[in-house]
């Protein structure tokens, strides 16, 4: 497939440009900082865009079969984030106006606010405070794409925490929702190597079994 890859220079587009090269895809990285890639492969096209203006970006979607975002920004402790919502905004326009139809984002565990209270109490009472502002914003995304993008065929992809470590050969766990639950409805797990991400996030591609939905997603 032809794909196009916001994000692309991050630790999790990093591992998903790879294996989307691996796998035979021809990949289009829409990078703020062409130097920053420094992946090189004949079936990669990298090119400068502002992830914000929605004309740039459908000149880049023209001919795709798809739009992967791994798009991360950082929390602010006393201030809310829009990057993510400004962004959505902007890619979803842009494939409206190239006629592209597939889109896969990840956001995070727990981003409906009441989604943690079985979290691990470090998780509850110290992390999810402190990124609080991130995650209001990647909820914010998530009711926009439910509620704006009935038009388009969207996955939102929602891992634990992130270590950066290439793929596995692990199963990988799903649950529609905010985490992925144990039998007594507890997280399995904490964390997920971003490769696995990467590797979920395509494989997503060749199925229909999320579209229009919220998956979270993690190994066992």
């Amino acid at each position: 497939m032809k794909l196009s890859v916001l994000g692309a220079t991050g630790q999790s587009g990093q591992f998903l440009v790879s294996q989307a090269l691996q796998q035979g895809h021809e990949v289009t990285a829409l990078v703020r900082n062409i130097t920053k890639l420094t992946i090189q492969h004949k079936n990669l096209k990298v090119v400068e865009a502002n992830i914000f203006s929605a004309e740039q970006l459908s000149g880049h979607f023209q001919g795709q079969d798809a739009v992967i975002s791994c798009l991360g920004f950082p929390y602010k402790v006393f201030s809310a984030i829009s990057g993510y919502t400004d962004s959505m905004e902007s890619v979803v326009a842009a494939m409206r106006l190239a006629r592209v139809n597939r889109v896969i984002t990840m956001t995070s565990w727990y981003t409906s606010p009441e989604s943690g209270q079985n979290a691990p109490l470090m998780v509850r009472f110290l992390l999810l405070p402190l990124i609080r502002s991130v995650l209001t914003n990647m909820n914010q995304m998530e009711n926009y794409l439910e509620k704006e993008c009935s038009d388009l065929s969207w996955t939102v992809v929602r891992p634990p925490g992130l270590q950066n470590v290439p793929a596995t050969d692990r199963e990988i766990l799903t649950h529609e929702g905010y985490f992925v639950p144990d039998p007594n409805g507890y997280p399995v797990t904490n964390s997920v190597a971003r490769g696995d991400v990467a590797r979920f996030m395509l494989s997503l591609l060749n199925s229909n079994e999320w579209i229009k939905k919220g998956v979270a997603m993690c190994t066992n």
